[in-house]
Order: structure tokens, then C-alpha cells, then sequence
């Protein structure tokens, strides 16, 4: 669509309409800053977006009910969340990263404040997290450890002890993207560069 959602340090998310260039609405969306902001996928979008922020919440809206939020999940101690991915093939789970952690959260909307499960693996900070666009139980992780993981969550609620795939790249990891159009391959951001995994 032509519209997209930017998230602030003034606690705010701001909906913008492209073709206008122009907001359409702000809404004050978290008690501290807003971290990272996504579209739902599929039917839910493009009215349905979900936030994460500092203050340790992963908060879910509607555009068509913005005096509203859902608080899908709080962190123990309101730890930082940093990002969050929304699972492009079944729309009821999200993975949230909080700041600073080598944890990511699989949250389950339809059951919110208990994580499905949490992916320990990571030696370091985990600066980034992707569903597969073409799988419903799969996802990868990156971070400053220098490993980008791959990840089978299909047992969930059972824990998830170890990765299936993993990558040890040059140096910390600060990004990622799964190919929508190529879903065998993973872009990672190392420092000035960028690298091409064939998963």
C-alpha cells in the first residue's frame, strides 16, 4: 500500500501516507520511547500494526480504533524491547527482541504475557530478527556475537534449546532480511557490508 508507520523516541507513532506526503495520524503509543513499529501481514493490514519500546511492552492497534491498544506482552523488570517481527505466514505469533539481550521472544497474540518460547542461543545482543516469508515456523537471528541463527519453532510450547542453521560472519551483525521474492536467501548487514546467505 502507500502507507507506512515510523516509530519515535518521543513516544509516538506516526502513520504517513506517501503518495500525499502527508501524516495521517499520531498517536502517543508507548510510555517511553517506540523502538521499532510493523504492519501486520495478510488481512490484518493494512489497519492492524504492533510496536515494541522501551519500556518493555509489545503493544498491538487498530487505524480504526486508535483510542485503543492491546499490551500483548511486558517484560519482567519493563527491560527495553528493540524489535519486532511479525510472522508473515501465521499472523498470531510475533518475535520481539529486547535491548541488549541475547534472548529473542516468540509471543503468541491470542495468549499474550507468557512468551511461547525464548531462543537462547546467542552469546552476545541480538540486533536483529526475520520470519521466513515461506514458512510459519521458522526464523532467523542476528548479532553481535558475529552468528546469524536459523531457527525451528514448530514444537512450540516445547523450548527451543539450539539453532538449526548457523552462520559465524567477520564481525557483529546489524541487520537482516529474509528474501521475499528469493526465500533461500538472507541478507546480513556487517558493518559497511552487506552478505548473501543461501539458506
Amino acid at each position: 500500500g502507500n502507507l507506512i508507520a515510523t516509530s519515535s523516541i518521543d513516544t509516538t507513532v506516526t502513520i504517513w501516507d506517501v503518495e500525499k506526503e502527508k501524516a495521517l495520524t499520531q498517536l502517543i503509543a508507548h510510555d517511553k520511547e517506540v523502538m521499532d513499529v510493523k504492519w501486520a501481514p495478510g488481512s490484518m493490514s493494512p489497519h492492524v500494526f504492533a510496536a515494541v519500546g522501551a519500556d518493555g511492552s509489545v503493544r498491538m492497534f487498530d487505524r480504526r480504533q486508535l483510542e485503543h491498544s492491546t499490551i500483548i506482552y511486558e517484560t519482567p523488570g519493563a527491560n527495553p524491547l528493540l524489535r519486532l517481527s511479525w510472522n508473515t505466514q501465521d499472523f498470531n505469533y510475533i518475535a520481539a527482541v529486547p535491548m541488549d539481550s541475547s534472548s529473542v521472544f516468540v509471543i503468541d497474540i491470542r495468549v499474550p504475557a507468557v512468551p511461547s518460547a525464548k531462543l537462547r542461543g546467542h552469546s552476545g545482543a541480538v540486533n536483529a530478527v526475520a520470519w521466513a516469508p515461506h514458512s510459519s515456523c521458522h526464523l532467523c537471528t542476528a548479532g553481535e556475537d558475529y552468528q546469524a541463527y536459523i531457527w525451528d519453532v514448530s514444537k512450540m510450547p516445547d523450548e527451543v534449546k539450539q539453532p538449526i542453521l548457523a552462520y559465524t560472519a567477520d564481525s557483529e551483525v546489524n541487520n537482516l532480511a529474509w528474501s521475499t521474492a528469493h526465500p533461500d536467501w538472507i541478507a546480513i548487514a556487517i558493518g559497511d557490508k552487506i552478505q548473501l546467505l543461501h539458506v
